[in-house]
């Protein structure tokens, strides 16, 4: 062995090293990328992952899109069944959004039942789609009282590298535009739905928005689109939905407060974002 590979280490020992540290210590070793203003991924703090959406990617549902979000990969999946209206609401459908972690997506994630994370996301998901009132349960009436639509919005992640909630949501827009449902008819006499084949409508969604995540370090660095490695590093997890005119629909904040400057600038930065995401 000459002294010059004693010396001079390897390319594959420097990156060996540097996973061993960002193990041990990630807080720092996150740190001293903030610290030369780029991220670990090479980003910078404002740039978003890029973002890809299939519509129409599953052909057994009756909707679909399956949505990257840098490493991140959710497929969503609508399935459409008719059922009874609730009877104080007898003129509205059913909205169900769900997401799945399973552990085939991440290391963190383990076999077994809904994890809490899943299950705060599915409850999140669904406050997003009715806050935005981009469909009305009214257009799911089939028959007043007597039939409606259920729209199941399953999600699937396949892969997980952070920032899933922007994702799935992005899913579920995505896969709700590419559904369509049979023209349905309700008999009186006989007290059935039959439903034509032949016939298909599309949703009629009427309102187009995105959700945009954001990290903060030490109250001052706000990171766009964090990953699955700089999420839990985060003091504050925000959330901004606006719609691509711009009118915001909702914040949510986790682990803790931050400015109103800092909120003005994310709302500003979502707003951006939206409109690329309409693009």
């Amino acid at each position: 062995m000459s002294s010059s590979s004693v010396t001079n280490p390897s390319a594959a020992d420097e990156a060996l090293r540097a996973q061993i540290f960002q193990r041990l210590h990630p807080r720092v070793y996150l740190e001293r990328f903030i610290a030369e203003k780029i991220r670990p991924d090479g980003r910078t703090f404002d740039e978003w992952r890029n973002v890809s959406v299939n519509a129409g990617s599953i052909s057994t549902a009756d909707g679909s899109a399956l949505v990257r979000m840098g490493e991140t990969t959710i497929v969503c999946g609508v399935k459409a069944e008719i059922a009874e209206p609730e009877l104080d609401r007898p003129e509205q459908g059913f909205l169900v959004p769900n997401i799945d972690l399973p552990a085939i997506c991440s290391p963190k994630f383990k076999p077994g039942p809904p994890t809490e994370e899943a299950q705060v996301l599915s409850d999140r998901l669904n406050e997003a789609l009715v806050a935005s009132g981009a469909l009305s349960l009214s257009s799911l009436c089939i028959h007043p009282g007597k039939a409606v639509w259920t729209l199941y919005v399953d999600c699937t992640c396949i892969n997980y590298d952070g920032n899933a909630f922007d994702a799935a949501l992005l899913a579920m827009l995505g896969a709700l535009r590419n559904t369509t449902l049979p023209k349905a008819t309700y008999n009186e006499e006989t007290g059935r739905t039959t439903c034509s084949r032949k016939t298909r409508s599309p949703l009629p969604l009427t309102r187009n928005f995105a959700s945009t995540s954001f990290g903060v370090l030490d109250t001052s660095h706000v990171l766009s689109d964090p990953t699955a490695f700089e999420e839990p590093l985060m003091d504050v997890m925000l959330t901004v939905i606006v719609d691509d005119r711009g009118e915001l629909i909702s914040t949510t904040e986790s682990g803790g407060a931050i400015s109103e400057e800092t909120l003005l600038r994310c709302i500003n930065r979502a707003r951006e974002r939206a409109l690329e995401l309409k693009d």
